[in-house]
Order: C-alpha cells, then structure tokens, then sequence
C-alpha cells in the first residue's frame, strides 16, 4: 500500500427492487425514493432517486473489496452527497490512498460517478491494519 495508489474499481448499479428494499430496512420510506409519481409531481425530479445512503454503501463495497475486513480496520468513514443518481444508472465507484501517516492510518479519497463522469458521492476512509 502506498500513496497513489488507486484502489481496483467497482461498478454498482441500484435497481428499484434494491430501493424499496433499502427504504423498508432503513426505515427511509421517503417517496422521493419509491414513487415515481410522487418524485415528478411532488418533487419536480424525472423520477425516483437512489438514497444517498445507498450510494455511500456501494462506496463501503469499495473499500471491502480493497481492505479485507481480515486485515485491515474502518475506523472512521465519511461521505458526501452532491448529486442524485437514479436506479437503472450504473455507478463507477474508485479511490485513491492519499496519504498514510506514521503510526500506518490509511486515508482513502472514494467517489461515485455516474454514466456521465459526474461525482454522486464521495468520501474518505481511514484504514488502519490489524
């Protein structure tokens, strides 16, 4: 692991079954998620909208992928919501090690972006081995 080191991508693409799933277990019934008709009439968006917290969940498959809960550790795991993405829309996900400091806590700078390269989520992680 060092600096600049890009983490090995993942694509993630939510689907509507996957929101109404997400909306029962998180409690997040909001409609802006489950109701197109509602999204359009109500919130004046083309449809219905990925949670944000979902979006941040595909970013945790990410660093999964890339630190095995075997070897390493999450100690703190941030995120941010900048645009909304849609079901059906493949997310790329990816991330970068930023920095590593001396006591070995790993910084992660993660993204989501959609079809069109703009950025849904991102975050960073910090890692530490174990």
């Amino acid at each position: 692991m060092e600096v600049g080191q890009d983490l090995q991508p993942i694509t993630r693409t939510p689907t509507r079954e996957q929101l109404r799933a997400y909306a029962e277990s998180s409690r997040d019934r909001n409609p802006i998620h489950i109701d197109d008709g509602f999204a359009r009439d109500k919130a004046g968006l083309p449809g219905v909208i990925v949670h944000g917290m979902l979006s941040m969940a595909f970013l945790a498959d990410l660093v999964a992928l890339n630190f095995p809960e075997a070897e390493w550790e999450l100690c703190r795991f941030r995120a941010r919501f900048r645009k909304v993405a849609f079901p059906g829309e493949a997310l790329s996900c990816d991330g970068t090690v930023r920095d590593i400091d001396p006591d070995g806590l790993v910084q992660v700078a993660v993204s989501a972006k959609n079809p069109a390269g703009e950025i849904t989520t991102d975050g960073v992680a910090y890692l530490r081995r174990k």
